[in-house]
């Protein structure tokens, strides 16, 4: 951008009339997003009629997004605002609500917060640390969060309006969205975001902060080298997806074929020879959908060693039961469940309700031949993760499992309980060239 702005231009257009008086530049919380309307309508008029790309290219480009920044601070010290310096913290703002995220914007740059929940315009929470806390955020109203939302949305080909009052989507840093407004939402719209993480935790990060111990990471080490077929079950936000994308550092990098299957693409696997498939929503006509289930059954026909799916919820639990009882070894998957031998028993509702007219007990029969090694992790008040429960399936054996680790709470952490290692373990670990530690 070249050259000075005309002052006159940018308070009366091309006429050269004088424009509104002079606006006191408010002082106002950074997280706030109430600025002045009619200069807010001001500045983009300018943006609009002597720049007329910069808005929408400021939408994907830093680049761009600073020389947005720069124009608009010139349009400020035309107008007044701040003498011949204008606060920082007003011109990003401004950015912000015009190409942004508006007053979210700022939580989305923190590196401590991992989630966004916009409960109506007036009332924004985030987790930092694994706590939730409230935010000084606030928007205008909620024509200003809807405008919001609608902005987050549409670069992604998606909508949401009276018809269709709910969306969720995946920004382009991988962060998942999802919004939802009236009349399904009672105090407003509501927004809530989970960040993407741009590194991913490894095992010794998850045994320096106490997710698990190093016995139990060398425990599933050998299991995942050996090609136990496993599940990671909890609770919404008790880190499931995070200990799959580190447990999956121990498959052999280049070895083996591994095929990911996700609704919303999050899992980051370290392997060069990887094949990530995303399920699709249907288009604005209702068509053109693709669920995880029809993504699985593609997915047996590219020569996969190991199939990984985000999260199991629905009719693929079938599909992904079959390729467990036909070869494929070493499959990976989450699960919502508040047990080991809870995860087992929603696996099993899951496939009853997946049309496979197949009676209950050769059902369980199956989860427990398919499924040999379940995990289960927790979220604690105080906002840390720990993995409770490590569970081999031993069928014929009262719930099925065999536990190999349980929750202390004396030691508040979990620690090896002494038991035999199925035979049927035993076995294909040993054609895989691995075996269980002993205990100490």
């Amino acid at each position: 951008m070249s050259g000075r702005l005309d002052r006159r231009r940018l308070l009366g257009g091309a006429s050269g009339k004088a424009g509104p008086a002079t606006i006191a530049s408010p002082v106002i919380p950074a997280t706030r997003d109430d600025l002045p309307e009619d200069l807010m309508h001001r500045i983009r008029s300018v943006v609009l009629d002597h720049h007329g790309g910069l808005l929408e290219a400021a939408r994907g480009d830093k680049q761009r997004r600073g020389q947005l920044r720069t124009l608009i601070t010139q349009v400020l010290v035309a107008e007044g605002h701040g003498g011949r310096q204008v606060p920082a913290d007003l011109a990003d703002r401004m950015v912000n609500h015009l190409v942004g995220f508006g007053p979210v914007e700022p939580l989305l740059a923190d590196p401590e917060v991992t989630e966004i929940m916009v409960n109506g315009p007036h009332q924004v929470y985030v987790e930092r640390g694994g706590r939730i806390e409230l935010t000084e955020c606030r928007f205008r109203d909620e024509d200003h969060l809807e405008d919001v939302i609608a902005r987050i949305v549409a670069p992604l080909g998606r909508r949401i309006d009276y018809s269709l009052p709910f969306v969720d989507a995946r920004l382009p840093d991988g962060s998942r969205v999802h919004a939802m407004v009236r009349p399904l939402t009672v105090r407003g719209p509501a927004l809530t975001i989970r960040k993407f993480l741009r590194q991913s935790l490894t095992i010794p990060d998850l045994v320096a902060n106490g997710t698990l111990t190093q016995e139990m990471a060398d425990f599933l080490a050998v299991a995942v080298r050996g090609r136990l077929n496993l599940l990671i079950s909890g609770g919404a936000g008790s880190g499931k997806t995070t200990t799959l994308n580190a447990l999956s550092a121990f498959i052999p990098n280049g070895a083996e074929r591994i095929v990911t299957i996700e609704d919303v693409a999050e899992l980051r696997l370290q392997q060069d020879h990887v094949v990530a498939l995303e399920a699709r929503p249907p288009n604005l006509e209702g068509r053109g959908e693709v669920t995880v289930r029809m993504l699985l059954r593609n997915a047996l026909r590219m020569r996969p060693d190991r199939i990984v799916i985000g999260e199991c919820r629905g009719g693929e639990a079938f599909d992904l039961l079959q390729a467990m009882n036909t070869g494929h070894d070493g499959c990976m998957s989450t699960i919502h469940a508040n047990s080991c031998v809870d995860a087992l028993t929603r696996l099993e509702n899951m496939v009853l309700l997946a049309d496979a007219n197949l009676p209950h007990r050769a059902v369980q029969k199956q989860v427990r031949a398919g499924v040999e090694l379940v995990l289960h992790q927790a979220r604690f008040s105080d906002g840390r993760r720990r993995m409770c429960e490590i569970a081999l399936t031993q069928p014929g054996r009262g719930d099925g499992v065999c536990r190999v680790f349980g929750w202390d709470a004396d030691r508040g952490e979990s620690r090896r309980l002494p038991g035999a290692v199925p035979a049927r373990v035993v076995g294909k670990l040993s054609l895989n060239g691995q075996q269980f530690p002993a205990l100490p």
